[in-house]
């Protein structure tokens, strides 16, 4: 058998590994990855992130969703003429690119690729077998000897029990990227991030969607005033909301199609049942217990500030660690675990406010305090607003129901939270992260030239809103 040796040895080909991998071969190091899918990229590319981006753009294209009577013309496309194949076609562009891309720049890195299922045999040795790699030695055992091992496994959607997936109509958020059809209804278990995204698409299509939830919201950590206007945007897309409400059972009868039967007794069918329950963390079958890896009662890899595990040559990053679980996070958590373990860094420390990106439609963009939790801190502070309505670019584009919200310190005048729904809420959303990092305020946003027409105006007129809240209970006081 085999041994060959390296600085890194990463498990997993997904953000966090990926990231870790191209910057530990940027500092000079001999790295190897190993994945055990065909493809490389993990959830955030292939199952994830980019899949369901991709879907929501060409949902809105094909539908004309956010055009319909802009241009004096109804541009809405039935769903029956969307052929499955046609609608998955740019997804499979994308990753293409997205793909060829990553070989090129791990080659770049002379970062090594091995496909297989790697686990560990002690603390600087991993196994890896089989896995679906073409190479004819696929299925000869490969022992990979390292300094250091970061394990980056990611995470898989959550499977609760009472859900019959080996039928091909139940799926999550891996298995409705190989739909066979747009389904004429579906039922989505799950008011998440995933379960809105997916919710939102469909609707756009033209498919009735029902959302069950458990809780009394969706989307419990965002402001509440961008949750509401969100909700009632889906509920114009054709989306149905069941609160307070979960699948009781589910009825697996032949034919297409799935039915529920709730808690409080509502029963229907779907052409599709999607279950949106969450991720779980990739930590099973890789031997972390054989080397004394400490990890916690959720699942999650415990680790200290510059990302080792309870094993010093072990290290741990992106999903494994749990929140907050992004594509975005989890790569700077790859990157800043090779820095600090080849000296760039004494110790790793992500962005103090972290951005969220919600690909729904509308999409969402937050980071930071919203106006309750300001309220429940008994923070001195004021909300400007500003309306995608009153704005030009808004007008032209058509989003006449967008809001941005800037959440503003009443004695420093510094920014706490940005909430933006809206069209391109999520790239919007960094121009406040930026001034937040940089300890700005309002009155900078507020004396700022912009161009015009741009929805980045509305930071500008928000931030007025808020300066006069603030001078106007100044002066009564």
């Amino acid at each position: 058998m085999t041994l060959q040796r390296f600085d890194l040895v990463v498990l997993g080909a997904g953000p966090a590994g990926l990231a870790a991998a191209i910057e530990a071969g940027r500092l000079g190091r001999r790295v190897c990855v190993v994945e055990r899918e065909r493809e490389l990229g993990g959830a955030g590319l292939n199952t994830g992130t980019i899949p369901s981006k991709t879907l929501r753009e060409t949902a809105l294209h094909y539908s004309g969703a956010l055009q319909r009577g802009l241009y004096g013309v109804d541009f809405a496309l039935k769903r029956e003429r969307i052929p499955v194949e046609r609608f998955m076609v740019r997804k499979e562009q994308v990753l293409a690119s997205e793909h060829e891309l990553l070989r090129r720049e791990l080659h770049d890195r002379r970062v090594q690729v091995v496909h297989g299922n790697g686990c560990f045999l002690d603390a600087h040795t991993v196994e890896v077998r089989g896995g679906p790699s073409p190479s004819p030695k696929a299925a000869d055992p490969l022992r990979l000897a390292a300094e250091h091992v970061l394990v980056a496994t990611g995470s898989s959607p959550r499977r609760p029990p009472g859900f019959p997936f080996e039928d091909p109509d139940v799926v999550d958020s891996d298995t409705i990227l190989a739909l066979d059809r747009i389904p004429e209804s579906m039922t989505v278990v799950g008011g998440g991030v995933i379960g809105c995204e997916y919710a939102s698409i469909f609707g756009a299509l033209g498919v009735p969607v029902t959302l069950i939830e458990e809780k009394r919201e969706i989307l419990g950590f965002l402001d509440d005033e961008i949750t509401r206007i969100l909700r009632e945007r889906m509920q114009r897309l054709g989306v149905r909301f069941l609160f307070e409400d979960a699948v009781e059972r589910v009825i697996d009868e032949p034919g297409p199609g799935v039915g529920v039967v709730t808690r409080k007794g509502q029963k229907f069918r779907a052409g599709k049942l999607l279950v949106a329950a969450g991720r779980t963390g990739n930590v099973v079958g890789i031997g972390l217990e054989t080397i004394g890896v400490k990890v916690d009662d959720k699942q999650r890899i415990v680790v200290d500030d510059r990302f080792r595990t309870s094993v010093p040559s072990v290290l741990a990053a992106g999903d494994v660690l749990g929140f907050p679980g992004l594509a975005s996070t989890s790569m700077e958590q790859g990157r800043l675990a090779m820095q600090c373990l080849f000296g760039a860094c004494d110790h790793a420390e992500l962005a103090r406010v972290l951005p969220y990106g919600l690909y729904t439609i509308p999409e969402v963009g937050t980071i930071g305090v919203t106006e309750k939790e300001a309220r429940e801190k008994h923070l001195d502070a004021v909300v400007g607003r500003a309306w995608y309505r009153e704005n030009a670019r808004g007008q032209i584009v058509g989003d006449v129901f967008g809001l941005l919200k800037l959440v503003v310190d009443r004695r420093t005048r510094k920014l706490l939270g940005v909430h933006i729904v809206g069209e391109r809420a999520t790239e919007l959303v960094h121009l406040g992260q930026a001034v937040m990092e940089l300890g700005g305020t309002a009155d900078y946003l507020a004396r700022s030239v912009m161009n015009f027409p741009t929805l980045s105006v509305l930071y500008k007129r928000a931030a007025l809103n808020a300066l006069g809240a603030i001078e106007s209970t100044t002066a009564t006081a």
